[in-house]
């Protein structure tokens, strides 16, 4: 209640408005509530209302507790939409091969089409980029690293024609284009070249999920016991105590995984493990960073309210990656 205001069916008290205006909760000179009960009610409603500097509207409850119902609805909802796509992503990495390929380059393209969309207004070049990750998979998957860099030099040109060709070309499309091809084609370029290495099939199972399994523990730990910003310039809700329990569960879960593969040395389980622990926080910012840029909460709608293709993929385009190279080395 503001000071100096009569409460409603009360009469006024002359020359009390000053004190009135304290014990109704106002601000001092210092920026400090004076003690009486208007001080004691703002903090009430302030714990209900779910406010403060850690909390944000709706997200904890009367007693400052995270609210159960809207978190078990949220983890619900994430492992609906995770849970179908892993065994999805299991069943054709299984099959390998050209299948595997192919299926790279469908959901590359889903990916890589939700990038040009957020950033149309900047022309970049649609055809430029699915030429380049047709490219450079079948070139993975036919050839090696050499035929891969043959491909990624000739994205280039070939960019540089096609904006020269197009109505509206221009060199920020032709940065836009490229960064859709080594971003998301160089990653999935490394899975093809994963899968064909020996036991490649295994790997990128423990990839897929270290990787989801880290996500769903950073959430959850940064839901509980969040406090410190991780990043929050790029991403506010992210938290350093979400990273070190999504960190310590990824981990865990490659090493886990690991126990049903009698060909994986449990040394090189935890060693891919946290390989996968810090390139997947990264490619999750790294998308986050994106988004920003573009002024766009998700990348897309596939996925209904949890966004797009590389709103789901985006930590594993950088741990593929990573898993790659780690595995080569572990041969």
């Amino acid at each position: 209640m503001a000071a100096g205001r009569t409460p409603p069916g009360r009469p006024g008290r002359p020359g009390r408005g000053r004190r009135t205006g304290r014990g109704s909760g106002g601000a001092g000179d210092d920026g400090r509530s004076a003690p009486g009960g208007g001080d004691r009610r703002r903090r009430t409603v302030g714990r209900g209302s779910g406010g403060g500097s850690r909390g944000g509207p709706g997200r904890r409850g009367s007693r400052g507790e995270p609210e159960p119902r809207a978190e078990r609805s949220e983890l619900s909802r994430r492992i609906i939409v995770a849970l179908p796509a892993l065994v999805v992503a299991i069943l054709i990495v299984d099959q390998g091969g050209l299948i595997f390929t192919v299926a790279m380059i469908v959901v590359g393209w889903a990916c890589m089409d939700e990038l040009y969309r957020i950033f149309g207004h900047l022309q970049p070049l649609r055809l430029a980029g699915l030429l380049g990750l047709v490219g450079l998979l079948l070139a993975a998957h036919f050839g090696d690293q050499l035929q891969i860099l043959m491909v990624a030099v000739a994205v280039l040109p070939v960019c540089f024609a096609l904006a020269v060709i197009a109505p509206r070309g221009t060199t920020i499309g032709i940065a836009v284009t490229l960064l859709g091809v080594w971003w998301i084609g160089f990653a999935l370029a490394h899975a093809v070249l994963l899968r064909d290495l020996p036991h490649g099939e295994g790997v990128i199972i423990d990839i897929l999920v270290g990787t989801f399994a880290g996500d769903t523990g950073a959430y959850l730990g940064g839901r509980m016991f969040g406090r410190r910003k991780l990043a929050p310039r790029i991403s506010p809700n992210k938290t350093l105590e979400g990273l070190a329990i999504g960190f310590v569960v990824a981990v865990g879960s490659v090493w886990f995984a690991s126990l049903y593969q009698d060909w994986m040395h449990k040394g090189n389980a935890l060693l891919l493990g946290v390989g996968v622990a810090i390139a997947a926080p990264i490619g999750d910012l790294f998308e986050s960073y994106v988004k920003r840029e573009a002024g766009t909460k998700d990348t897309g709608r596939l996925f209904g309210p949890h966004g797009g293709a590389l709103d789901r993929l985006d930590a594993a385009l950088f741990a593929v990656v990573v898993g790659y190279y780690c595995w080569h080395a572990m041969l």
